[in-house]
Parts: structure tokens; C-alpha cells; sequence
């Protein structure tokens, strides 16, 4: 009787892991599918690029913005009941995208949609955190980060597929299937927790100024190549976030209930994983903004050719990445995390050598070098996290996880974008002849950030 229980409770964490993998699948799917629609939507409506951009940026605006605040909601009334409201929300702003007549009507869907995906996203891994032994964590979120990568590497194909037969709106319909299933293992195999006993008041003020200044932070570096760095608007997000940033710093530590503990930053492996995980996703973002011009303006491949070409990244990511989290189990979640950064610094530097020559089986390989490291990096350092954080605040650790993750795609973007532009105004030729020089340079900052990171995950104290 004994073993039929165990049994059981053995076969039920693995399925709770396929409820939490759909999920993410979905999520994921969903950041790289939309982009293939923009140009689509944008003549579909008759709208300007400047209006059709913000159905990405909002989304990404909110998700950061929000992610801490669920994950602490988590922390005080449950994770899963967050999370299945998280997917209810998800399915409802689909179905109104896909019926949106209008792009300001799309627009405040996908904010809807954001909302379903921040509790999605922050009470995660909380979940898989609390129903695997420590012995198995890593392996966990290791097998998380392959739904992630499948649906990155699915979604831009997926997109073209069904906006070619269905029209765009499709796009957004598929996940109105893919979400009830979801939800419906979520609902079935999550476990009930234990309310939390102890009276709190969730902090709203602060969850307000974290949304406010970290919302007036990525939308500043967002915009920053269109408006330009020393512009107004620029400046004037900046020392809006800063100003904010402040404040919430001092409210939290004044305030008996906060919405982020503070103390969360003085566990060394938290502060240093968070930090080494801005530097990674900053370094991966960077290669996904620069690829695309190297690939379809710089050598004028087709888009079908170019979309496969970058997919080994993903690809090699998606096998290493458990079978990291699995070694991490055995040996600890420093040295596994360090190899990946080290790789995915030497990856960097390969990069910034490609030109117009560059024969394609090196390119892959650079790329499949990039991915190993990313791949072997991201789950013991995620692990890291999770485990060094105390089992009442594991949603606020995972939400910081995934700030971390948005935080590092905005500046990635931002940096290489603003290094690229510059260096490509500096040629007056054309943007063919600059192009090399801009994604050379572009790649060597991008190298130096790494080797930051680098120092950060090898040489810190726990």
C-alpha cells in the first residue's frame, strides 16, 4: 500500500511538470509567433509601424513590470490558484486579439494578455520548485527551459504557416486550444497548498512603483533608437525611472509587509544569479537582434533559409539545457553555470568574426557554440535561485527570475542596437559595405559584457 502511494506521489511531480511545460510551451510561442504578423497587421489596419510596434512592446512592458508583484501574490494566496487565473486571462486576451477590429483594441488585449503571462511566469517555477525534491530541481527547470526553446524555435515557422492559410488572427487563436489544455492539467494535477497562515497585506504601493519605474525604464532603452539616446524623452524616462527606482527602495524598506523583501539581495547565490542572468539573456538578445541583418542583409538570404539558420541556437539549447539542470543535481550549480558562461563568451567572440565570406558550417557552429553555453548556463543558475530562497518567498524569487530574463532582452537590444547604428551611420557607403564593421563591433561589446559575467558567476561568495 505503501509503495502504491509513493508511486503515486513519484508519477504526480511529473505530471505536474507537463501542466507547468504546456504553459510555458504556450508562453513562449506566443513572444516569437507575433513578431512574424506585425507587417501583416500593419497594412491589414492601414496603421503606422510606430502604432503595430507597441502590440510587442506592451506586452513586454507589463509581463516585466508585473512579474514580481505575482510571483509575491503567489507567495500569500497560492501559486496555483494565481496561475490558473493567470491562464484564464491569457486564453480571454487571445480571444480578443484575434477579435480585435482595431490595432488600439489588439493593443489593450495583448496588455490583458500580459497580465495572464506574468502570473504564468512567476509562479512556475515556484511550482515545479515545490513539488521536486532538490535532488531532482535542476532537472526540473532544466525540462522547463526545453518547452521554452521549442516554442521560441517553433514559433516564427508556426506563425508564417498559419498566417499563409488562416490569416493572422490565427495566431492568435491557437492558443485558445493549446490554453484550455493547459489549464485543465493545471487545474487536475497541480496540488492544493496549504494557505498561508499568516495574516498579510499585499503592498500595493510598492507593486506600483516597481511597475512604474521599471515600465519608465525599458520603454526609455525600447525607444531610445527612434527617439535617440540624448533626446527629451529619452532622458527624461531614465531619471524617471531612477527617481522611482529610489522610492520603491525606500518604501520597501520602511514598510512592515513589503511587496519585494530587500534581504532577498543579501543571500549572496541570489544576488550573483540574478545579476549573472541580466548579463546572459543581455548577451542572447544581442545575437537575436544582430543575426537577422547579418544573415538577410548582409549575406541576402531568404528569410526561410535565414529562420533556419538561426534555429540551431534554440535547437542546441533545448537538448543541453536538462541534461545541465540533471549534472547540476549531482555536482552543484556553480561549475555547470560557469562552463556556460565561459562558452557562451568564447561563442560571442567567434561571432564577432563572421563577415560576407563566413561559409555556412561555421556559422553554425559559432551558433551552435553560443547555444551550448546558454544552454548549460540557464538551468543551474536558475536552480541556484530557486533553491537559495526561503520556501515562503520562492514566487517573489522566481518573479525576480523572469525580470531578470525581460530585463536583460530590453538592454540587449538596446545596447547592440545603439552600437550597430552608430558604427553604421559612421560609413557613408552602403548599409552592405557597413554592415560588417556595425555586427563586428556590435559582437565585441557584447563580448566584454560577457566576460562580466563571467567574473560575476565564477569569482562571487555564497
Amino acid at each position: 500500500m505503501q509503495t502504491s502511494i509513493n508511486n503515486l506521489e513519484s508519477n504526480g511531480k511529473w505530471w505536474v511538470l507537463l501542466s507547468i511545460g504546456v504553459g510555458t510551451f504556450m508562453s513562449a510561442l506566443d513572444i516569437s509567433i507575433i513578431n512574424t504578423i506585425l507587417p501583416i497587421v500593419t497594412k491589414a489596419f492601414q496603421a503606422t509601424v510606430n502604432q503595430t510596434e507597441w502590440i510587442s512592446l506592451i506586452y513586454l512592458l507589463f509581463v516585466s513590470g508585473l512579474l514580481p508583484s505575482f510571483g509575491r501574490l503567489g507567495d500569500l494566496k497560492g501559486h496555483k490558484s494565481i496561475y490558473l487565473t493567470g491562464f484564464f486571462l491569457f486564453i480571454l486576451g487571445s480571444l480578443l486579439c484575434a477579435l480585435s477590429p482595431s490595432v488600439l483594441s489588439l493593443i489593450l488585449s495583448r496588455a490583458l494578455q500580459a497580465f495572464g503571462a506574468a502570473m504564468l511566469s512567476s509562479n512556475s517555477p515556484a511550482i515545479l520548485t515545490k513539488n521536486f525534491p532538490p535532488t531532482q530541481r535542476g532537472q526540473a527547470l532544466g525540462l522547463q527551459a526545453t518547452m521554452t526553446y521549442l516554442g521560441l524555435t517553433i514559433g516564427p515557422s508556426l506563425g508564417g504557416w498559419l498566417t499563409e492559410l488562416w490569416g493572422w488572427r490565427s495566431v492568435f487563436t491557437i492558443n485558445i486550444p493549446v490554453g484550455i489544455v493547459a489549464f485543465m492539467l493545471s487545474s487536475h494535477f497541480i496540488p492544493k497548498e496549504k494557505p498561508y497562515t499568516k495574516i498579510v497585506k499585499f503592498d500595493y504601493t510598492g507593486a506600483l512603483l516597481f511597475l512604474s519605474g521599471l515600465t519608465s525604464l525599458l520603454l526609455g532603452l525600447s525607444m531610445a533608437s527612434e527617439w535617440g539616446w540624448f533626446s527629451a524623452q529619452t532622458i527624461g524616462l531614465n531619471l524617471c525611472a531612477i527617481i522611482l527606482v529610489v522610492i520603491f527602495v525606500w518604501w520597501e524598506k520602511h514598510i512592515a509587509e513589503p511587496m519585494l523583501d530587500l534581504h532577498l539581495f543579501s543571500i549572496p547565490t541570489i544576488s550573483r544569479s540574478i545579476s549573472a542572468a541580466v548579463i546572459n539573456y543581455l548577451c542572447v538578445y544581442s545575437n537575436l537582434f544582430l543575426m537577422p541583418f547579418y544573415l538577410l542583409q548582409g549575406r541576402s538570404f531568404l528569410p526561410g533559409r535565414a529562420g533556419l539558420i538561426i534555429s540551431i541556437q534554440p535547437f542546441i539549447m533545448a537538448i543541453t539545457a536538462p541534461i545541465s539542470g540533471t549534472l547540476s543535481d549531482k555536482i552543484g550549480t556553480r561549475i555547470p553555470a560557469l562552463l556556460g558562461m565561459i562558452i557562451l563568451a568564447s561563442g560571442t567572440i567567434l561571432l564577432s568574426l563572421i563577415n560576407n565570406t563566413t561559409p555556412i558550417f561555421l556559422l553554425l557552429t559559432f551558433l551552435a557554440i553560443f547555444g551550448l553555453g546558454i544552454g548549460i548556463f540557464i538551468t543551474p543558475n536558475s536552480s541556484a535561485i530557486m533553491g537559495s530562497a526561503p520556501i515562503n518567498q520562492i514566487g517573489i524569487a522566481a518573479g525576480l527570475l523572469a525580470t531578470a530574463r525581460n530585463v536583460g532582452m530590453v538592454l540587449g537590444i538596446g545596447i547592440s542596437g545603439a552600437v550597430f547604428t552608430t558604427v553604421l551611420s559612421r560609413h557613408n557607403s552602403t548599409i552592405v559595405d557597413g554592415i560588417f564593421p556595425a555586427i563586428h563591433t556590435a559582437y565585441l561589446a557584447a563580448f566584454v559584457i560577457s566576460l562580466l559575467g563571467v567574473m560575476v558567476t565564477g569569482f562571487g561568495k555564497d
